[in-house]
């Protein structure tokens, strides 16, 4: 999830709202008419155990051959002969490296379902046996590569989605459209796929299913309805100066103090403009400038991200930056900055009804590891971009997977310590259950009838 992570806000806003939300979900109107639920868990069940092992070794190749946002050739090529093997009708490099795979399966609803896949500009430090060693090249330099966010489980249970499906043809009804996302985590894959025709070239989905491992305790299974995730815009800030000696700054526009004085004016935006009450998160990610102490640089780059839930506040931390980078170079008598839009998207809504739906018919499953919180829950405080396929009229509902043992977790918190998020070097989700709970969360979703009320 680009910039700021779904563990953190899954762990926090999710785990506080369970107790509550579960008892909520009791009361939710049942999914539609569709099998016996029982019967169908104890054949997926069956079939998991079988597959299961095929989906691991799965899962332990993608994580240690892991590709950047818009270079997943091989992991798409995986996902592409996975999905042609259990039937479907593939088409590759839509939208750069994006994968669909459609399943045919008689009258019905089209139904989407998303995995994203690729990884992370991170060295590795898990000790995995099967810990990535791999490198690419991310803005020009040599980088180590992670999946440090689980978009290997996510490939993993796509393909037990594919496969489950196709075995169970007798169960469901309607088209099915599996989607290999690219380019996540820059917020760019879903677009780049849409601009691609996504939705044009292929069956449009009435409503869709992704899922997210996180570090919640492993076996939980989370749904959030309405508000899932936030708003997020990148920007880039470039300071143009007239570069020179270090002994001779009158002769030079320095660039350096004029972005440092943007770095702590626009955090004014927050403070002083912001309603207290309203989210909203400006962060300073990146500065660049320079090349030596005794040179004075012509330009200097600042790149900064927000963070929003409501549309005011999104534009008001979008002008505000924009306001405040224009009066620093105003103030350093220097040209006006070039801004520039690097990404983002808008705050991930689940479909209230289908939530709901979903958390009744799948708590019998799941039982006490099944957390749903209401609408009125706070979202998280990161960023999917899975939004763009629901913005663009698809319905969803957006899981959230437990992938940390809690053993694990327990120790980690008797010794102070907190476990690792995604996007941390140590982040280490335990693919079983995780791939087999997305799986199954999703398929009896589909069998059971979760979908939209009608409008």
């Amino acid at each position: 999830m680009a910039a700021a992570r779904l563990g953190l806000w899954m762990a926090a806003s999710m785990a506080a709202a369970w107790p509550l939300a579960v008892q909520a979900a009791d009361d939710a109107v049942p999914a539609a008419a569709a099998p016996d639920l029982s019967v169908v868990s104890q054949r997926l069940d069956a079939l998991l155990d079988r597959d299961y092992p095929a989906l691991e070794a799965l899962y332990k190749d993608l994580h240690a051959h892991p590709e950047l946002g818009m270079q997943e050739v091989r992991t798409a090529g995986i996902l592409a002969a996975r999905l042609r093997a259990a039937g479907f009708t593939v088409t590759e490099k839509v939208g750069g490296t994006g994968v669909v795979g459609v399943l045919r399966n008689g009258e019905g609803p089209t139904i989407l379902v998303r995995a994203d896949m690729d990884a992370l500009p991170l060295e590795e430090k898990t000790g995995l046996p099967w810990a990535s060693k791999a490198r690419a090249t991310y803005e020009g330099k040599d980088v180590p590569v992670m999946h440090a966010c689980g978009h290997d489980t996510h490939v993993a249970y796509l393909v037990g989605v594919a496969q489950a499906l196709a075995a169970m043809r007798d169960s469901w009804s309607g088209t099915v459209v599996l989607i290999g996302q690219p380019a996540e985590e820059p917020l760019q894959g879903a677009r780049a796929m849409l601009d691609d025709g996504l939705f044009k070239r292929f069956p449009k989905p009435d409503f869709g299913f992704a899922a997210h491992v996180s570090n919640l305790p492993s076996g939980v299974v989370a749904i959030k309805a309405g508000p899932s995730s936030s708003a997020s815009d990148s920007y880039s800030v470039v300071f143009h100066g007239r570069g020179g000696h270090g002994s001779m700054p009158a002769a030079t526009i320095d660039p350096i103090p004029i972005a440092a004085r943007f770095v702590t004016d626009v955090q004014t935006v927050i403070s002083r403009e912001k309603d207290p009450a309203a989210f909203g998160v400006l962060t300073i990610g990146a500065i660049q400038a320079g090349s030596a102490p005794n040179i004075i640089p012509d330009s200097a780059e600042v790149k900064v991200n927000l963070r929003s839930q409501a549309p005011d506040v999104r534009e008001l931390l979008r002008s505000g930056t924009a306001r405040a980078a224009k009066a620093a170079a105003q103030m350093g008598n220097a040209p006006a900055p070039t801004i520039s839009y690097l990404g983002g998207t808008g705050v991930l809504m689940n479909d209230e009804g289908m939530a709901a739906a979903a958390a009744s018919m799948l708590k019998p499953v799941f039982g006490d590891r099944l957390a749903f919180a209401p609408a009125s829950a706070p979202p998280m405080s990161g960023s999917e971009d899975f939004s763009e396929f629901v913005d663009a009229g698809v319905p969803s509902i957006f899981f959230a997977i437990g992938g940390y043992d809690p053993a694990v977790l327990a120790a980690l918190k008797a010794k102070g310590e907190p476990a690792p998020t995604n996007h941390s070097p140590f982040f280490a989700p335990q693919a079983e259950p995780a791939i087999r709970n997305a799986v199954t969360a999703i398929v009896l979703s589909i069998v059971g009838g979760v979908r939209p009320a009608e409008r």
